[in-house]
């Protein structure tokens, strides 16, 4: 069983993928740049880039029922591997106490120029990809 969870973004539809999707007892989130809505932010800024990326993996992550806490895993994708400290100074504040596996890598561009980072979390909770009373398999999308 699985269950999904969407934004409604204009590139989850065009693509067709979801933000989320919990399956078994993971939840697997799809990369999270800095948009807040429909606009991006903190353009030019990597840190608070990273910041809303993680502010985004997370509320896909509280629309099926987990959190941040229950990060196992992290992907961050950059545009400038030399501002790694910048980058992970915002993942770091996020998620220094959980302290996930994590990969940093460098990419040629991300879809829009102005975006300087991209975060995928995979979270770890016991049942959560199972349907939910009134909610059905498939989940919302």
């Amino acid at each position: 069983m699985t269950r999904r969870i969407g934004t409604g973004g204009t590139w989850e539809q065009a693509v067709g993928y979801s933000r989320a999707v919990a399956a078994g007892d993971y939840v697997f989130v799809s990369g999270c740049t800095s948009v807040d809505g429909t606009r991006l932010v903190h353009e030019g800024d990597p840190q608070a880039q990273t910041a809303q990326a993680i502010a985004n993996v997370a509320a896909a992550l509280t629309g099926l029922g987990a959190g941040l806490a229950d990060v196992v895993s992290t992907r961050i994708f950059v545009t400038d591997i030399s501002r790694w400290a910048e980058y992970g100074q915002a993942h770091g504040a996020a998620f220094g106490g959980i302290a996930p596996a994590a990969t940093m890598v460098e990419v040629q561009a991300l879809i829009d120029p102005r975006m300087l980072v991209e975060v995928e979390a995979v979270a770890y909770r016991p049942g959560i990809g199972h349907s939910r009373a009134g909610q059905p398999e498939g989940g919302t999308q």
